[in-house]
């Protein structure tokens, strides 16, 4: 199979609120726009994001499962978790929901919600203890 994009797709009932959301805090653009669906992307360093957002009750979604996005989480890593940190959280006041802390197994982030109670996970990565770093199968942290 050659696959040519991949990318999720929220599911809510706030189709233009989390359009806004994504665009305003993770600098998404809007490449198509309906009231039922937006596609976003985001391009850094020559790489392409994408991002949907789709009205959980479209006709296009089998009807047992039109239901609101639960149980996941959208991962962000960044070069500088703490930079993001003064600016989502000290600075435009996104909601808290883990503090900036640093975890054995190799990162350093903070953990926010989107509208949807989707949690955003902003990481930066970082060397891992030793007893973690067996785990790995990469490298994939900077030595510092």
């Amino acid at each position: 199979m050659r696959v040519s994009s991949f990318y999720p797709v929220i599911m809510t009932d706030q189709v233009e609120i989390s359009s806004t959301y994504y665009q305003n805090y993770f600098n998404f653009e809007v490449v198509y726009e309906a009231d039922w669906y937006t596609s976003l992307k985001r391009v850094s360093n020559s790489l392409t994001y994408e991002l949907a957002i789709l009205n959980a009750t479209h006709t296009t979604i089998p009807e047992e499962y039109r239901k609101s996005v639960q149980g996941i989480i959208l991962n962000f890593e960044v070069a500088d978790v703490d930079i993001i940190y003064d600016r989502l959280i000290t600075e435009l006041k996104l909601p808290l929901i883990q503090e900036l802390r640093d975890e054995e197994f190799g990162q350093r982030h903070f953990i926010t919600e989107d509208p949807n109670g989707i949690l955003i996970d902003v990481i930066t990565v970082v060397p891992p203890s030793a007893e973690e770093t067996k785990l790995y199968k990469q490298q994939i942290w900077n030595e510092e």
